[in-house]
Order: C-alpha cells, then sequence, then structure tokens
C-alpha cells in the first residue's frame, strides 16, 4: 500500500469502470500501462504491477528480431512472477514472422499479444510496420488474422486514429480487427501524421467504440485525474492506457484505479516512499542490465523521479555527469536527506 504524504482530494462526480474481459482474462481495473520504447522494461514494469497495475505492456518488440531471438530482444521480453497478466507487444509487416513472433512469446510464457499499428517513427514506418499498416487495411487484415490463427492466448491492438486527418480509418480498422479475432483494441487519439503534437482527440475514439463489441481503451494525454475523467467521459472507452503519465511516477496507475473506485483523488506518495521507489528501481536496472548500461538507463528515471522537488535541476545534471554506482547512490541520498528532514 502507498504512504500517502497528504490527505486526498474530493473531486466530486467521476465515471466508473467495470471488469474488462479479454479473451479468458479479466482485467479487473481496465487501467493500463502502455508500451513505450525504452521505459516499460521489466524492471519498471514490476515496480508498476507492484503497485497495483491490473495489466503492463511490454516495450515494442520488432517481430523479425523475436524470431532472430536476438540478445538484447531476450531481454526485452523478461518478466517477473508477480506479471500476470502481462502483455507482449509486437511490430512487424511479415504475417508469417508476426505469427511465428507470437507463438515464440506464447511458449515464453506471454498472456496477450498485442500488435503495434500506431508507433509513427520513420525507422518503423519506412518498414512498413506500426502507424504504416493504417494506409493498407488488406496488409492489416492478413497480419491480425496470422498473429491470432498463430496463438492461443488473446491479440489486442494498439493503434491511432488514422494516418493523417484525411484518412481517419480507425472505427473501419477496428471492426476489421474484432472479425479477425482481435479481443480489444486500444486508440491514441492522434493521427500518425501529429506524431505527439497537439492534444489528442479522445473524442473520436468514441466512433471506435460505437463501431465494434470488443473493449476499446482510450490513450493519449491521459497525464492527470482530471485528464482520466475527460477522457472516459469523451470516448465512451472501457478504460484508459497511460504511458508519459506514469513517467517516474509508477505509483499512478493505482492511484487512478483508486480514484475511479471512490471519486477521491489520492495525495501524492510520501517523500520516503518515492526515495524507497527509486532505490528499488535502481537495484532492479542494475541487476537487469549490469552496471553500465543500467546506470546509464536509470538516469532518466532518476531525472522523471525528481521532477519538480527543490534544487531537482541541479541534482539531476550532477547524477548525469557520474559514472560510478555509490556516487550516485550518495547524490540520491544527499539529495532526499535535507527534504525528508523538513517534510
Amino acid at each position: 500500500m502507498l504512504d500517502f504524504a497528504k490527505q486526498p482530494q474530493d473531486i466530486g462526480a467521476f465515471p466508473r469502470l467495470k471488469p474488462v474481459q479479454v479473451g479468458p482474462i479479466t482485467i479487473e481495473n481496465p487501467v493500463i500501462l502502455a508500451p513505450m520504447s525504452g521505459v516499460t522494461d521489466m524492471p519498471f514494469r514490476r515496480l508498476v504491477k507492484k503497485h497495483g497495475a491490473s495489466l503492463v505492456v511490454s516495450e515494442m518488440i520488432a517481430s523479425q528480431a523475436m524470431v532472430r531471438e536476438c540478445r538484447k530482444t531476450m531481454q526485452m521480453i523478461q518478466r517477473s512472477e508477480g506479471e500476470y497478466p502481462m502483455a507482449v507487444q509486437l511490430a512487424g509487416c511479415e504475417p508469417e514472422v508476426m505469427g511465428e513472433a507470437a507463438k515464440l512469446n506464447e511458449d515464453r510464457g506471454a498472456h496477450i499479444i498485442d500488435i503495434n499499428f500506431g508507433c509513427p517513427v520513420k525507422k518503423v514506418v519506412n518498414g512498413h510496420a506500426g502507424s504504416s499498416l493504417m494506409r493498407d487495411e488488406v496488409a492489416a487484415a492478413k497480419i491480425l488474422e496470422a498473429t491470432v490463427k498463430a496463438v492461443k492466448i488473446p491479440v489486442t491492438l494498439k493503434m491511432r486514429m488514422g494516418w493523417n486527418h484525411e484518412n481517419l480509418n480507425a472505427p473501419r480498422l477496428a471492426k476489421i480487427a474484432e472479425e479477425c479475432g482481435i479481443k480489444m483494441v486500444t486508440v491514441h487519439g492522434r493521427t500518425r501524421c501529429q506524431f505527439y503534437e497537439g492534444q489528442a482527440d479522445w473524442g473520436f475514439i468514441r466512433k471506435v467504440k460505437e463501431a465494434v463489441k470488443i473493449p476499446v481503451i482510450a490513450n493519449g494525454d491521459i497525464n492527470s485525474f482530471e485528464d482520466v475523467i475527460r477522457a472516459l467521459e469523451m470516448s465512451g472507452a472501457d478504460g484508459v492506457m497511460i504511458g508519459r503519465g506514469a513517467y517516474g511516477k509508477p505509483w499512478f496507475i493505482q492511484q487512478v484505479i483508486d480514484f475511479l473506485r471512490t471519486g477521491t483523488i489520492p495525495a501524492t506518495p510520501s517523500l520516503r516512499h518515492q526515495l524507497d521507489v527509486i532505490i528499488e528501481h535502481l537495484e532492479s536496472m542494475l541487476s537487469h542490465y549490469g552496471a553500465h548500461a543500467g546506470l546509464r538507463i536509470a538516469r532518466k528515471h532518476i531525472g522523471w523521479y525528481s521532477k519538480g522537488l527543490p534544487q531537482s535541476g541541479e541534482f539531476r545534471a550532477a547524477v548525469n555527469n557520474v559514472d560510478e554506482i555509490s556516487k550516485v547512490r550518495s547524490l540520491i541520498d544527499g539529495f532526499f536527506q535535507p527534504l525528508l528532514e523538513r517534510a
């Protein structure tokens, strides 16, 4: 349980979520950790899951690399015992390879396969994967069908509204996905051409919800409790998927779940709890990646954890210029101890 530093705040009226059924798997509280490259590795997923999330999703995995069983890819799909249910997200453009990659992940213990039709990055799009597939519904359908047929576990889909505002085909593609056997669809309320600019259009997601009978999850710009309310009310979605809103806050998804249960905004966890989480996360990354890579990857997380605290800029700069783990631990302790004494 979280150690709250302050009393909760009442926000008044709020929407309530019901459990979502994804094939045989019940997502009791459909507030989901989004797949994020370089972020939702096993150490971070484990922390979010430990704090109460019902479902976490891996980083996007290239299906070709999965089939080749690259060492880095194998590390990306490692899971901890407490992650059930955990989804592995795959990207690719070849139906047979996507099916084979899905089967390999099923054999390695994945509970759900999520297909990526939403990544806007040029390297992915130029390979006719990610959001590029929203421009080719025939190719998209072949990938969906091949992946569903390859495994016994549920397959879900994450996509955008469309390639651009002249081609907003998410409702039609969601219907195709449903007919192919996809069990849940998540929609990021932007087009590919928007990348991450502008504001996510949660209202458009309602059109996807109205087009299918399977669960629909709203995604994009959900960074606060107010965002959660507006996203659910505007989209009519069955749940929300939170990405950047969880940076430096692995407890945020559980806070959202508690908020949707009670209508009360939980307070920020105490500084002592935050410090304990940072230390646990750092040690987990060092164990998972090794000392050199673990420290390099940990720096961004340490920066996110400290955001908004006094003198955090100087602290982040110091951490980013230190290569010794013992010095980083000392910097963390030196940063938090004065704050704890004044709390």
